[in-house]
């Protein structure tokens, strides 16, 4: 097979694609010297929280200011416990630290890597007491699949706290909950997503949106991200500066009426990996007894990310590198053993399923524009790291 360069991700294929219709977008928004702000920003949150199945939603800064505002709209401080997944990426648990709250870690499902509702429940009883002063919980939708999230709301209603859904990876994805298919931001009190260009939906810089039906915790959030000044310069609260640039909502106003097809190829790229990857006889030694190849446990997954798992990970990876294709860990620390975390004392024999997790996962290539013929490559690359020749 003849050598090729398989990225991670290329954008230039979407770029391509959108070229003329983005530097329209962005002429218009310079054009109306409107910067801050404006018929961009409310127009995609209008058009955002109609494609999630939401009353509302509020455009800010960046997927991470999405999930810090949504604390401070619940007024989530010192004192206050939010249960976390103990895998995922650092936001999550970072922000509730950044409000003196601590973060409470909970290990992952082995197969989805999500919130595991059966270790929600073994933690809230190791709490003991101090349960009661756990103020929410943020499930994240890792990969693009949604958690068990039945379960897990029910956890939330029984003990009185709020669910926030980190959905950054995971705009578009779907789950059934009594009986009809709840899209990803739609079933807790807020939604946080994430308009990094590596996203599905991704901007040309940073930018985010929350997700929200109440309305009293939606006009919470917009006095929140304009520093709480409501009316300006009146500020009976403290929030930040959160707002969502208008360049960025004008690109992924372009970008929105083309999501399901580019989530219908990357499910057309994941369903051609598992298939090749079986046909080459290397099924096994991509699987563990815990886990498998990618799995459909909800009723729509997105693939931002399509995740393999061996225990030989490492040595894979560089060998892949030598063959120019490229591949990602996402992630290789789970919260308990990141140093800036060493305060809280975890318990490493607690979160067995994320250490091993972070030691074993691994990413390949899976944007829309990945062409047939670099997924044939990037398997053969794999036959021959586990096979020979």
């Amino acid at each position: 097979m003849t050598e090729m360069r398989v990225p991670l991700l290329d954008l230039k294929p979407q770029l391509n694609e959108l070229h003329e219709e983005i530097l329209s977008a962005v002429t218009r928004v310079v054009a109306s010297t409107q910067y801050i702000m404006g018929p961009e920003i409310d127009a995609l949150e209008r058009e955002l929280a109609d494609y999630c199945g939401t009353n509302d939603a509020v455009g800010v800064s960046s997927g991470t200011d999405a999930l810090l505002l949504s604390l401070m709209a619940l007024d989530v401080g010192a004192g206050d416990l939010v249960l976390v997944p103990d895998f995922t990426f650092f936001a999550t648990a970072g922000v509730v630290s950044r409000l003196n709250a601590t973060p409470v870690f909970v290990d992952v499902d082995p197969v989805s890597y999500n919130l595991d509702p059966e270790q929600v429940r073994i933690t809230l009883q190791r709490l003991g007491t101090d349960a009661s002063r756990v103020k929410a919980m943020i499930p994240v939708h890792l990969y693009g699949q949604c958690a068990d999230m039945k379960p897990l709301l029910e956890i939330a209603k029984e003990q009185g706290f709020a669910v926030i859904e980190d959905a950054a990876q995971a705009i578009g994805a779907e789950y059934e909950l009594d009986g009809k298919a709840r899209r990803a931001g739609s079933m807790g009190e807020l939604g946080a997503f994430s308009f990094f260009p590596t996203k599905n939906l991704g901007g040309i810089g940073d930018g985010g949106i929350i997700t929200v039906n109440d309305p009293e915790l939606a006009k919470t959030l917009r006095i929140k991200r304009v520093h709480g000044g409501e009316p300006k310069y009146h500020h009976k609260v403290i929030g930040g500066n959160f707002r969502l640039d208008p360049l960025q909502a004008a690109v992924i106003r372009v970008k929105l009426p083309r999501l399901e097809a580019w989530h219908a190829q990357r499910r057309e790229n994941a369903e051609r990996y598992t298939r090749l990857i079986n046909e080459a006889s290397i099924g096994e030694f991509v699987r563990t007894p815990e886990a498998v190849l990618p799995e459909h446990l909800t009723n729509r997954h997105i693939y931002n990310q399509y995740v393999i798992r061996t225990q030989q990970r490492d040595e894979l990876r560089a060998f892949l590198q030598s063959r120019n294709v490229a591949s990602e860990i996402y992630y290789p620390i789970p919260f308990h053993q990141q140093e800036c975390f060493a305060y809280l004392k975890p318990r490493s024999d607690d979160y067995p399923v994320s250490r091993t997790a972070a030691q074993q996962v691994l990413a390949l290539p899976i944007y829309p524009g990945l062409t047939v013929e670099m997924q044939e490559y990037a398997v053969a690359q794999l036959r021959e790291f586990y096979l020979g020749g």
